[in-house]
């Protein structure tokens, strides 16, 4: 991640919490950049860390209240299910979010986060969760908008995940905005193989 130019804090955060059955993770994105948006970014933070066993939906309207008074942030919540091999997730605003499956069929290689219109703090859409089936070297990545959604060609299962999150950033950064991207490899089978 980094701020943007001239900036000493960034807006965007994430989050990886360890639950019982695998991990949530998030990417959080406070309106605006510089402190305010820091704030923001960090009390959404501090919700789903104090709540990893929470499903997405449950975590966004607590985000919700948590925001209130605040600039509002853009999110995208995955919560994995490693002894399921499932994740379930969502986005309200513009933090997109795709899995690079490792086995492409029926012709789909990737599947996108269902995101929702909205300000979490202050509009609150209705919220629908999608649910993914992983398999081991499934990649997850979610990027805030000061990245372009095209996060480029499937990465190798030896790739390790902060090279690739690496890469995306320099390649598709924009020097407009704060920055974050995060890379998630999931290995299969407990909660300890996701990278």
């Amino acid at each position: 991640m980094r701020p943007m130019p001239g900036e000493d804090v960034s807006g965007d955060r994430h989050v990886t919490a360890s639950a019982a059955r695998g991990l949530a993770i998030a990417v959080i994105d406070g309106l605006g950049h510089g402190p305010d948006a820091a704030h923001a970014a960090g009390r959404a933070a501090e919700v789903i860390e104090g709540h990893p066993e929470a499903q997405p939906e449950q975590l966004v309207r607590l985000c919700h209240a948590a925001l209130q008074g605040t600039r509002g942030a853009a999110m995208t919540i995955a919560s994995i299910d490693a002894e399921a091999g499932e994740m379930v997730w969502l986005g309200v605003g513009n933090v997109q979010a795709t899995v690079l499956q490792s086995e492409v069929a029926n012709g789909r290689g990737r599947e996108w986060v269902p995101l929702r219109g909205g300000v979490v703090g202050y509009v609150l859409p209705a919220l629908r969760s999608g649910r993914v089936r992983l398999q081991r070297d499934d990649v997850l990545v979610l990027a805030t908008d000061g990245v372009r959604p095209v996060f480029g060609g499937w990465p190798a299962p030896n790739q390790a995940p902060a090279a690739i999150a690496e890469r995306i950033l320099e390649d598709q950064g924009r020097e407009s905005d704060d920055a974050l991207v995060l890379v998630a490899r999931y290995r299969g089978g407990s909660p300890a193989n996701v990278a």
